[in-house]
């Protein structure tokens, strides 16, 4: 068993046992008042007016990409998707028919090569772009926002493995129409399985809490739900149980709300740990290249990214972290245009940066576990693997 592990758990045995009394207690456990408290707790936290707690970052996903999709603000359905991310950032957007059209990576940070991207707005006009900030290691806004301005497309953001990073002073989550963040295990903060999606736009917030509950009004704020019923003649019998949306079941509950609220206590603190441990690691890694970021961004990773010279250097690596307890695995998904729900639907895709994380990249462990000695132990372990 790994001495030194990707993931810890981030809900202790103080969150344990709040929890076990908790549910002693006669509360209700579906969604109610603790979803409303965590969400505007998370709202307030990462700087937007609106926050949607969901079930997953894999559902955030799925809302922001229906919600945009009935929004009425698309020209048409082509939309960029990232080649270095997780599947289900892309997922959605195959599932509800758009046209996704794949970036390369950036070589410093592998989020979305902006050249790359410029190319795909010229040729393709594409009305929405979603981005991944890497692992927690954000991209160059200015020039993404740049972009959007000139090119004018919707932008989605997936923030879900890059909670507390943040860039220009403000934390990641708060440059696109909307972001997607995720609870899982082993994340930055986890409520166990959990996604939020944050928003400023108050239309779009409310599609996503119709889209989230069946297609119903029952969550929309009062004033809006009335306005409804006018529109569509509805009495107030009715109103309770009449969808105006085709929408999911992808609602999260009271009780992992209930661990969010405590995340939410010991957010700066977690992490502010795993940004120093991020940047322990950018300073004593000599052999290998990692994921690099500008002066303005300020990462906070749920593992540190690192890229092996050659494929086989990246095996003499993870063979000596593995007889020195030391847990890794390849980055994230490696290049995702070389996975069969890609390629056999569009083809292979291949880009220089996006193929070499495919080939040679893997994670370095980050929790708040991990001191400085135990970074320092990993980066000689790595470091003494010659390229």
């Amino acid at each position: 068993m790994a001495q030194y592990k990707l993931a810890e758990k981030i809900i202790d045995e103080s969150d344990r046992y709040a929890v076990s009394e908790w549910f002693k207690e006669d509360h209700q456990l579906t969604k109610g008042e603790l979803t409303l408290k965590f969400e505007e707790l998370w709202a307030n936290w990462v700087g937007t007016r609106y926050a949607v707690f969901c079930n997953s970052g894999s559902s955030a996903n799925l809302l922001m990409a229906y919600a945009v999709l009935i929004s009425g603000r698309l020209r048409n359905k082509r939309v960029v998707v990232p080649s270095v991310g997780w599947v289900t950032t892309i997922a959605p957007f195959i599932q509800f028919g758009y046209e996704p059209l794949m970036c390369g990576a950036d070589e410093d940070n592998f989020g979305l090569d902006l050249n790359y991207l410029e190319s795909l707005l010229k040729i393709y006009d594409p009305a929405a772009v979603i981005m991944v900030q890497v692992l927690g290691v954000p991209s160059v806004m200015r020039e993404i926002k740049f972009l959007q301005n000139k090119y004018d497309f919707l932008l989605l953001e997936d923030a879900c493995a890059a909670l507390g990073a943040g860039y220009g002073g403000k934390k990641v989550g708060t440059f696109g129409h909307m972001s997607s963040f995720s609870f899982y295990y082993g994340h930055q903060l986890s409520t166990i399985e959990g996604g939020m999606v944050n928003t400023d736009d108050r239309k779009l917030c409310d599609l996503l809490l119709m889209l989230r509950s069946h297609g119903w009004g029952k969550d929309l704020a009062q004033p809006v739900r009335k306005r409804l019923m006018k529109k569509y003649k509805i009495d107030d019998f009715h109103q309770p149980f009449t969808f105006f949306v085709p929408g999911f079941n992808l609602r999260s509950t009271d009780d992992h709300a209930f661990l969010g609220i405590r995340q939410m206590a010991k957010a700066d603190k977690i992490t502010d740990i795993r940004k120093i441990n991020h940047l322990w690691y950018a300073d004593f890694l000599f052999t290998v290249d990692y994921q690099k970021w500008v002066v303005e961004a300020a990462p906070c990773s749920i593992s540190f990214g690192a890229m092996a010279k050659s494929p086989e250097h990246r095996r003499a690596i993870v063979k000596a972290l593995d007889e020195n307890s030391i847990e890794t695995r390849l980055f994230s998904a490696g290049n995702l245009g070389l996975h069969p729900f890609w390629f056999e639907r569009y083809g292979k895709f291949n880009h220089p940066v996006s193929d070499r994380v495919h080939q040679c990249g893997f994670f370095l462990p980050n929790n708040e576990s991990l001191k400085a000695g135990d970074i320092l132990f990993i980066c000689d372990v790595v470091n003494s693997i010659g390229g």
